[in-house]
């Protein structure tokens, strides 16, 4: 009965995963069709080239093995592009497209969507870092500049030292496509050490509630914050 038990516990987190992968194809699919003959091209493409240059040297099953290994890593890298091309094109020019794409940040970074709304769905999110803090909105470029400012003496009250970044997500002239967001911010300047990064979020907590009163009390002791540009 244990034995039933365990191999029940561990078939359910593979059919998870093969589930995830089966879904991620399948939606994928719908905006890119050729994904699947792709990413098996990749694979077989890197597994003949290696299996030639095995027999070339005279040793095909080691460099074959090799070479179906770094297929099966091409397929993957391949496919793991396409799908998040894919899933881009899909929430593109839709309001939260943003917060979307935040999403797929690396660990290390705290996104809070929609910290401001309007009634005409212009957005600004936040997301916290070692850089500092970076205000991102989406919408109409002519009525950002004017919500980003708010947001950011909002922000401004609550972690005065903390280096404020801002940008528009979108396909005008100064903004930031969606598909190059997350690598924007992962260039940015590390500002913060981790210790700092949870303070600060810790402070912001309290942002959108204004009636509240601004965390007092110093930053982590021996921990000096960087007077970094605020635009």
């Amino acid at each position: 009965m244990a034995r039933k038990k365990a191999t029940g516990t561990d078939a359910a987190p593979k059919q998870g995963r093969l589930g995830q992968i089966r879904s991620a194809y399948t939606l994928t699919r719908k905006v890119d069709p050729l994904v699947g003959w792709v990413t098996l091209a990749s694979l077989f493409v890197v597994f003949a080239v290696l299996l030639a240059v095995g027999f070339v040297i005279g040793h095909p099953v080691y460099l074959g093995l090799i070479g179906l290994m770094l297929g099966v890593l091409a397929a993957t890298i391949m496919f793991g592009r396409r799908a998040e091309k894919a899933a881009f094109a899909q929430v593109e020019g839709q309001p939260g497209a943003a917060a979307a794409a935040l999403n797929m940040l690396r660990r290390g970074w705290t996104v809070t969507p929609a910290v401001a709304v309007t009634r005409s769905q212009d957005l600004v999110h936040r997301a916290v870092g070692r850089p500092g803090v970076v205000l991102i909105a989406e919408g109409s470029p002519t009525r950002l500049g004017h919500l980003l400012a708010q947001e950011k003496k909002k922000v401004a009250r609550f972690v005065p030292d903390v280096p404020i970044y801002d940008l528009q997500a979108g396909n005008e002239d100064g903004q930031v496509p969606l598909r190059k967001l997350n690598r924007h911010l992962m260039k940015l300047p590390r500002n913060l050490k981790n210790d700092q990064v949870s303070e600060v979020n810790r402070r912001l907590k309290a942002v959108g509630t204004m009636n509240l009163p601004i965390p007092k009390g110093p930053m982590p002791k021996n921990m000096r914050m960087p007077r970094g540009p605020r635009s």
